[in-house]
């Protein structure tokens, strides 16, 4: 049988057609808007999703046997705030992930709430990407509007709704909500009274390889698809790709230089490091798992690649850098502000050591490491948990490349393993539908015979002890400036 995987990104849908055995057979894309209607703010129309995954899966299944497919599973991007009406009908635009105008409802959960309540309801504290800070804000600036929910969504629970009729999310999506009481994989109805919410508004529960449901009679006319095809819940972006490079299991790490950057570690067992800096959620593979998110990383190179440089021959400039570990130029990677570790939605992205003789390709450098510091920000605090991380995968746009994955071995000191089919949470949906359909026994199972590692990068040991020194330069900076943003 063969398996649609969904990954709804911020800015594009990429869809992915996989045979049972993991054969990707083909991919597309759909572009779609994002709306920045106020400094800080970031939206997107739902509809959009639906029409580009709707028009996606057509292309997706145009030259193969439509019969063959079993089941769709999606990966999507985390925190957005969809709201539907009494008739299912979308409120307002999506409150995207990399929003920042919660900064008011962020401080009063976690100062006026309070951190420690926070951690003990949902062992997290309050970012201002997360969806209950949107719900708040969303309270107090559009009552009318939250008067109206009666449904509580993510972003590709959305899709699965759309396909399904069912109103569902996973766990490891919804753990980013502040809503989930992640250890014991429930509503925290301490969090739906802080957010003047009752359950009833909030989706279904599944594991993230659970059927959610079966095609709608007229979606599957519509696609040409059987109706029997199912919809497994799917799971939060980050997990899925996670699935998708194989990161499952106690100690595993993954890597992914996206729009947004992770660290991701998947866990046997429920941890939370005394700070809250990392997220401590649940895993698409039924356990847990420990994540750092930087809120731009491959965004920092498009917008220096092409906005400032105004090239998009990414290889080329990459390819006249040189000197490794002997720039003196340094890079704050916040362009949107930040989160792990510094939970900080006004930080603001800086160049700091030019001087008349600094080159362009020291500029470009110093963003490609920057990317890389604040990536290892959130590794080091998972390392002082005790956590023995020795290597990790890596995925997402930005680590295409000979030079970030040099740049990821040696300054984080890990071996880098680069896996065969780098398709992200579209490869990790369609695992999971196939787990979800029977073709497997469980995720690990599914990430054992699918994904291959097919070369290691070892750190430079030169490279590495250079690295080591610029980084504690790179940590020094953002107490320094944090009082001017």
């Amino acid at each position: 049988m063969n398996y649609i995987g969904v990954d709804l990104g911020t800015s594009a849908v990429k869809l992915m057609l996989m045979k049972a055995d993991g054969t990707i057979v083909k991919v597309v894309s759909e572009e779609y808007p994002v709306s920045y209607p106020h400094p800080g703010w970031s939206e997107q129309n739902p509809l959009d999703w639906y029409e580009a995954v709707m028009k996606g899966i057509k292309e997706l299944t145009a030259d193969t046997d439509k019969k063959e497919i079993a089941g769709i599973g999606a990966g999507g991007h985390m925190h957005g705030l969809v709201v539907l009406d009494e008739n299912d009908e979308v409120i307002r635009p999506c409150i995207l992930w990399n929003d920042g105008r919660t900064i008011e409802e962020t401080d009063y959960l976690n100062n006026d709430i309070g951190r420690d309540k926070l951690s003990k309801y949902v062992g997290n504290i309050a970012f201002a990407g997360f969806t209950a800070p949107k719900i708040l804000w969303m309270k107090k600036h559009e009552r009318e509007n939250f008067d109206r929910i009666k449904k509580i969504m993510l972003p590709k629970d959305y899709i699965n709704y759309r396909l399904t009729g069912v109103h569902s999310t996973d766990y490891s999506d919804a753990s980013g909500m502040l809503l989930l009481d992640v250890a014991h994989k429930c509503w925290s109805k301490e969090m739906l009274d802080i957010c003047g919410i009752d359950e009833s508004v909030m989706p279904k529960l599944y594991e993230s390889y659970e059927p959610v449901g079966e095609l709608k009679a007229e979606i599957a006319a519509e696609l040409g698809l059987e109706k029997n095809v199912k919809v497994v819940a799917g799971a939060g972006d980050n997990a899925a790709a996670a699935v998708g490079t194989g990161t499952v299991g106690e100690g595993e790490c993954n890597i992914s230089v996206g729009t947004s950057g992770t660290i991701f570690i998947s866990s046997g067992e429920f941890r939370v490091d005394s700070n809250n800096v990392l997220h401590a959620f649940d895993h698409a593979d039924g356990k847990f798992h420990l994540m750092g998110c930087m809120l731009s990383a491959a965004s920092c190179k498009k917008w220096w690649f092409e906005d400032i440089l105004k090239t998009d021959d990414y290889a080329g400039e990459e390819g006249r850098i040189g000197s490794l570990g002997e720039n003196q130029v340094f890079f704050l990677p916040y362009l949107m502000g930040e989160r792990s570790p510094h939970n900080d939605p006004t930080a603001r992205g800086a160049f700091i050591g030019m001087s008349m003789d600094t080159t362009r390709e020291e500029m470009s450098l110093a963003v490609l490491e920057g990317i890389m510091f604040g990536l290892r920000d959130s590794l080091e605090v998972a390392r002082g948990l005790g956590l023995k991380i020795e290597r990790s995968k890596i995925c997402g746009g930005g680590s295409r490349g000979v030079l970030s994955k040099k740049l990821a071995a040696s300054i984080m000191n890990l071996k880098i393993d680069v896996i065969e089919n780098e398709q992200g949470p579209a490869l990790g949906g369609a695992m999971l539908a196939a787990v979800g359909c029977g073709d497997y026994e469980n995720v690990e199972a599914a990430a054992k015979a699918i994904v291959k590692v097919v070369e290691t990068i070892e750190p430079d040991p030169e490279l590495v002890g250079k690295y080591e020194e610029k980084y504690r330069k790179f940590k020094s900076f953002y107490p320094l400036l944090k009082g001017n943003f």
